[in-house]
């Protein structure tokens, strides 16, 4: 049955020679093999034969077609310059609406002329619209490809040589640039694509922004130039720049405000770059704004949660040590004199700086620990709370006990940086329980449900009034409250004068960019 299928469609395509034409011609602007330009030709000259005629020579010059030009026919073998003189050829124009697809001279009589070309217009018009489809699915699927790359990145210096990499390759130029440009119009950094190093070296500085570059930034909107040199607003190249002939570029803007350009110059296999690669840079533009805005915010973010962690650390460091060595120094600025007015006093004093000293030291190596062990438990909330406690009860004199409930359910209920949070207010709540509470049991319970993450932190330290003690009264609990806000969850503190202090800490679930 399929042998007789496949037969029956031969024997059609040879009733009807345009529909193998097609068929052959497809294949052949796939891979231009010179195999397949004999069935080419072969398959044309039925074509003609078909209307009249007795053969011709071609020159198909419409890409994406692959450019080529033979005879066919009673002219298979020929070219245009060397064909038989005896044989009267006319010249024809093919042409698929308003795109030109190429020459054709026909040895056929005059009735069968208008016929011929009009045949092999329309195939080759057909070829050249399944060709140009396909062309533009690839470069679409390419462009999905390339900009969903480049939003992956959020390295600003990687992401700006990652769009021009792949907007060269995108496009088949030879060489790339991207400019990014001050608020005045001038570059302020020219990140290429093409050039070595070496090459790079030799030119000297990057462009200023005149010439041909400089008209984009002005007038912000796409050129396309087919000759650089000829263009009036060409300013020419500088001493061992490569020559570059045509010219394509597309400023790039985020969110309405030009930020920069993309340049690209030699178009491979063509002598310029055309409307369809115009398009395709433009819609690349858009992504590749986006992509260097997200890198540039994912900066700022990272710098502030820097700056943010400082102020913390300072905040913690001025509750409680600085002041403890500020009271230190205090006691010992009178020491010489009562070294000669009571000696006793002075060595009394001298051993209780010694020792305040030592409760110092103590407190800053417990800090540095409980600041390891927030990251080093960071990817397990479980195992953190243990490092942490365990810190806690070696270098103080609290004893911390963990009590765990639906072990695992709540790591994975929380992402890394909610767990590496959650670590650090835990580690603030134990560090007051220690010096300021002046407790000696301390109880740290872990409790998940299907809404959020609970930490329970209580001590039988002195207690305090919360009511009368304002929010910034106690800078470590500030702290706490502040960071639970920001994550969409509370710190709320319970405590009373002699009767010790609870905090209960609870969080959101966030399973979806949790990694277990």
């Amino acid at each position: 049955m399929a042998a007789r299928a496949r037969s029956a469609a031969k024997a059609g395509n040879q009733s009807f020679p345009g529909i193998d034409a097609l068929e052959t011609l497809d294949r052949w602007s796939r891979s231009p093999t010179p195999g397949r330009r004999g069935k080419l030709g072969a398959a044309l000259g039925r074509v003609v034969e078909a209307a009249g005629g007795r053969g011709g020579l071609i020159a198909i010059a419409a890409p994406p077609l692959p450019e080529a030009a033979f005879g066919f026919g009673s002219l298979a073998g020929q070219t245009v310059e060397g064909h038989d003189p005896s044989v009267a050829l006319t010249r024809h124009a093919l042409r698929g609406g308003p795109t030109s697809l190429g020459t054709l001279w026909l040895d056929a009589p005059d009735e069968a002329r208008d016929p011929a070309v009009h045949a092999v217009a329309l195939v080759l018009e057909s070829a050249w619209s399944r060709a140009t489809v396909r062309n533009t699915v690839e470069r679409l699927e390419a462009l999905d490809e390339a900009t969903r790359g480049i939003a992956a990145v959020l390295d600003v210096d990687r992401v700006l040589q990652l769009i021009v990499d792949r907007v060269r390759e995108l496009i088949g130029a030879r060489y790339a640039a991207l400019g990014i440009v001050t608020p005045d119009g001038d570059i302020e950094r020219f990140i290429t694509s093409g050039i070595s190093d070496q090459v790079r070296d030799g030119i000297g500085p990057p462009p200023h922004g005149r010439g041909l570059l400089g008209l984009i930034i002005r007038e912000g909107r796409s050129y396309r130039i087919p000759e650089i040199a000829a263009h009036q607003d060409s300013s020419g190249f500088p001493p061992n720049h490569p020559p570059m002939t045509s010219f394509l570029g597309v400023p790039v803007a985020v969110k309405g405000r030009p930020i920069g350009n993309l340049y690209l110059t030699d178009k491979r296999g063509a002598v310029e770059f055309s409307a369809a690669d115009q398009d395709i840079v433009e819609l690349f533009a858009v992504h590749a704004g986006i992509a260097i805005d997200n890198a540039r915010l994912h900066e700022q973010v990272q710098r502030l949660a820097v700056v943010e962690e400082r102020e913390r650390i300072a905040r913690d460091l001025h509750d409680g040590i600085i002041q403890g060595i500020y009271a230190v120094a205090l006691s010992l600025e009178d020491v010489p004199d009562l070294i000669t007015d009571d000696r006793a006093e002075a060595l009394g004093r001298i051993d209780r700086a010694i020792d305040a000293l030592n409760l110092t030291i103590r407190d800053i190596r417990n800090f540095i620990l409980g600041l390891r062990s927030e990251f080093v438990g960071g990817a397990d909330l479980e195992a953190g709370l243990s490092t942490l406690a365990q810190d806690i009860r070696l270098n103080s004199a609290i004893d911390v006990s963990l009590d765990v409930e639906s072990a695992g359910m709540a790591g994975r209920a929380l992402s890394t940086d909610d767990r590496v949070q959650l670590l650090q207010m835990v580690r603030e709540v134990l560090s007051n329980a220690a010096r300021h509470a002046h407790a000696s049991v301390a109880t740290v319970r872990l409790a998940a449900d299907a809404a959020a993450v609970t930490v329970t932190v209580a001590d039988d330290g002195i207690g305090f009034d919360v009511a009368a003690v304002p929010g910034s009264g106690h800078l470590g609990l500030a702290n706490v409250r502040d960071r639970a806000a920001r994550m969409a969850g509370s710190a709320i503190v319970e405590s009373r004068p002699g009767a010790g202090t609870r905090i209960i800490i609870r969080l959101p679930r966030r399973d979806g960019d949790n990694a277990p």
